[in-house]
């Protein structure tokens, strides 16, 4: 499974030029945690998070152990994205696998992955995406190759699929392993599954 199999798209934006409270007011009304944020020819410069926006706006705790806000006057916070955003933010591409993505924003600790296409903006990638993915349970996934592989012979019953820890066997006999490795292909697309196991092909 690829990014682009479960990336969000179109994707939500704000410009850097936007002001913190119109990011902020973004965030809410889409129901995100954070924004990639774009230039004026649309390319992306960067990614504004909920906690990037709150920093400078929430007044230090002396008695936190985190690390120490800066006590500014109110008239001296930042006032457009840019000046809070992360820049140069971690990006990925369509067709990088699921399981690279999820540990790329676990070693980066991030959230959400922007999804980039030849430079172009394309998609985003969180991790409620991909948790998604994988709390489907073995009789949905079953269900769902099944009925690809019926799709892929025009109705016909040919194999028949079942699941287990989010592997998929399929068993049933194969003309060659050009035909095997089709099937397993067709698995493997099913959002969910993490590995497939097929029989050996029939003997011809």
């Amino acid at each position: 499974m690829r990014a682009k199999d479960i990336m969000s798209s179109p994707v939500h934006t704000v410009s850097q030029t936007a002001s913190v409270e119109a990011a902020a007011a973004l965030m809410t009304a889409k129901s995100v945690t954070a924004l990639p944020v774009v230039d004026d020819d649309e390319r992306l410069v960067g990614m504004v998070s909920e906690s990037d926006l709150l920093w400078h706006r929430v007044p230090s705790d002396p008695t936190s152990q985190l690390r120490p806000r800066p006590d500014t006057d109110p008239a001296d916070r930042p006032g457009m994205v840019m000046e809070v955003m992360a820049t140069y933010p971690l990006a990925t591409m369509p067709n990088m696998d699921v399981a690279d993505v999820a540990e790329a924003m676990l070693e980066h600790d991030v959230r959400s992955l922007p999804v980039l296409d030849d430079g172009a903006l394309v998609g985003i990638v969180s991790r409620r995406d991909i948790l998604r993915t994988m709390v489907r349970t073995d009789a949905v996934l079953a269900a769902d190759v099944q009925q690809r592989l019926d799709e892929y012979r025009d109705g016909e019953s040919r194999w028949v699929a079942t699941a287990e820890g989010g592997i998929v066997t399929v068993t049933g006999g194969f003309e060659d392993e050009t035909e095997q490795a089709i099937v397993t292909v067709l698995a493997r697309t099913v959002p969910g599954v993490s590995g497939v196991r097929t029989s050996q092909p029939s003997a011809s």
